[in-house]
C-alpha cells in the first residue's frame, strides 16, 4: 500500500517509516499540509496519516479538504485526546483516531481495519477499475497494474 504521513514530528515520521516499510508499505510523507494536499492530488495513497498540529493550515482544515476530493482512508494521529476533538474529526471525515504515544501492532491493526473497510465499501459501489486479462486500471485511483506489479505513471 501507499501510504501518506502528514506530520510535522521527525521521530514520529521515522518510526512510522520503518514499522510500514517493514510490513512492505510505500511510505511518502511531509510536514506541510499543502504539500500533502497536493501529494494527495499528484498520486493519490491508499491511506493517509494525519497529524492535526501542522505548521501551515490545522489538520482537520486537511481533511475537510481531502474529502471534498477523495473518500481515502485517513488516519488520524495526533498528542490532542480531547474527546470533542476526536468527535469533530470523525464527523468531518476521518475513518479512525489514535492519541500518541501509540504502539506500532496497534496502528497496524488500525491501517489494516481501515482498508478492509474502505475496500468493502468500494466493491459495493460502482466500479472504477478496468479488468481485461493480465491488464487492470483504477480510473478513480490514476493506477495501472500489468500481472498484478504496478506500473508507474506520470503525471501527464
Amino acid at each position: 500500500m501507499r501510504i501518506l504521513v502528514i506530520d510535522d514530528e521527525v521521530q514520529i515520521r521515522k518510526l512510522l517509516q520503518l514499522t510500514l516499510e517493514s510490513e512492505g508499505h510505500q511510505v511518502f510523507q511531509t510536514v506541510s499540509g499543502q504539500e500533502g494536499l497536493k501529494m494527495c492530488a499528484d498520486c493519490p495513497p491508499d491511506v493517509v496519516l494525519l497529524d492535526l498540529g501542522l505548521p501551515d493550515l490545522d489538520g482537520l482544515t486537511v481533511l475537510s479538504e481531502i474529502r471534498k476530493k477523495s473518500q481515502v482512508p485517513v488516519l488520524i494521529l495526533t498528542v490532542r485526546g480531547d474527546e470533542a476533538i476526536k468527535i469533530e474529526a470523525l464527523d468531518k471525515g476521518a475513518d479512525d483516531y489514535i492519541t500518541k504515544p501509540f504502539s506500532s501492532p496497534e496502528l497496524s491493526a488500525r491501517i489494516r481495519a481501515i482498508t478492509r473497510r474502505h475496500s468493502s465499501h468500494a466493491t459495493s459501489l460502482e466500479s472504477s477499475v478496468y479488468e481485461r486479462g493480465r491488464l487492470k486500471v483504477d480510473r478513480e485511483a490514476h493506477r495501472v497494474w500489468i500481472d498484478g506489479v504496478d506500473v508507474r505513471l506520470t503525471v501527464t
